[in-house]
């Protein structure tokens, strides 16, 4: 797959500027001050959005970027986010796509973070054309930390009950 059309706009800015391209709010938390009818947003990506402890301890703090922008993309390889991902790069395989944020610092936020790795993810994918492009074609791509397949049929773990 070529590297996705990924663009990062703020939620306060106009939707019209995005005709044509599915919007997508990656934020934990609706923007304050935003009617869910006006935002122009086709899905909300809660899960792609840095977990809330992350997004506490950074704060916006500009000199905590570097390891902010570290660990949130050790999140996006962990489920729930590495689903989330799949599913925007499945979007951005039908169209291009604007990550929306309420963040006023975009070049510093969670958004561009992913949108970035978007992009490095869907360079990788190579061969995901014949299948679609859905989620479970980019799980290959991430480190999911899943228990081991203990009967090596396949089969889940089994589950106390």
């Amino acid at each position: 797959m070529d590297a996705p059309d990924v663009t990062v706009r703020r939620i306060y800015e106009p939707p019209e500027a995005d005709a044509g391209r599915a919007r997508v709010l990656v934020d934990r938390l609706w923007p304050r001050g935003v009617a869910k009818a006006a935002a122009g947003i086709d899905e909300w990506a809660k899960d792609a959005a840095p977990s809330t402890e992350l997004r506490r301890w950074y704060g916006h703090e500009p000199e905590r970027w570097p390891e902010f922008a570290r660990r949130y993309r050790d999140e996006l390889h962990r489920p729930p986010a590495s689903g989330a991902v799949g599913r925007l790069l499945a979007l951005a395989r039908e169209r291009p796509l604007t990550l929306v944020t309420a963040t006023r610092d975009v070049d510093r936020s969670g958004a561009r973070v992913l949108a970035d790795h978007l992009r490095e993810v869907a360079g990788r994918a190579g061969g995901c054309e014949d299948e679609g492009g859905e989620a479970p074609c980019f799980a290959h791509l991430l480190d999911l930390d899943e228990e081991p397949d203990e009967a090596g049929d396949g089969s889940p773990p089994d589950r106390p009950d």
